[in-house]
C-alpha cells in the first residue's frame, strides 16, 4: 500500500469511522470553543488561500480540530487542558507524523491575541515562499511538527 493510499484509508472520505468517534466528532462540532469559532471563520468555505479545511475531522483513532487533506495539514488549538496532557499530545503528534501528516499547534491565547501571525504561519505551510524558511516555532508559541 502506498503512503497516499494509507493516508486515504485513515483520513479520506472512504475511511471507516467507529460510531463512538463519529458521535464524539459531531458533539465537538456543535460545541466549538470561542477560539475554534474565530479560526473557523477564517478557514471555512476556502476563505483562506482557497484551502479546503474540515473541522472536528476523524483521522485514525483521533479527532483533530482542523484538517486540510490536500496539504496533509492538521491544526490543533490548545487550551488549558493541554498543559496537563503534553505526553498524550506528543504521542498523538508522532502518530500523525508517522502517517505523513504535519501538525501545527497553537495556544488559544495566540489565536485570540495574534490571529494575523497565526494565519501567517499557516500560510507559510500551505504556500511556502521560496525565499523564506519554514516556520520553526519561534516567536509565537506554535510547535511545527
Amino acid at each position: 500500500m502506498t503512503a497516499s493510499e494509507s493516508l486515504r484509508k485513515i483520513a479520506g472520505s472512504g475511511r471507516s469511522i467507529p460510531p463512538v468517534l463519529l458521535q464524539r466528532a459531531q458533539e465537538l462540532h456543535k460545541q466549538q470553543t470561542p477560539t475554534e469559532q474565530i479560526l473557523w471563520e477564517c478557514l471555512r468555505n476556502r476563505r483562506f488561500l482557497n484551502a479546503k479545511f474540515r473541522r472536528q475531522h476523524n483521522i485514525g483513532q483521533f479527532i483533530v480540530d482542523f484538517y486540510c487533506h490536500k496539504a496533509k495539514l492538521i491544526l490543533e488549538l490548545d487550551g488549558e487542558v493541554h498543559n496537563f496532557q503534553k505526553i498524550e499530545d506528543a504521542s498523538r503528534d508522532e502518530w500523525m507524523q508517522a502517517h505523513g501528516l504535519r501538525v501545527l499547534r497553537f495556544g488559544n491565547s495566540e489565536v485570540l491575541d495574534n490571529l494575523v501571525e497565526v494565519l501567517g504561519v499557516i500560510a507559510e505551510v500551505l504556500e511556502p515562499s521560496p525565499l523564506a524558511p519554514l516556520p520553526q516555532g519561534e516567536g509565537l508559541g506554535v510547535r511545527v511538527l
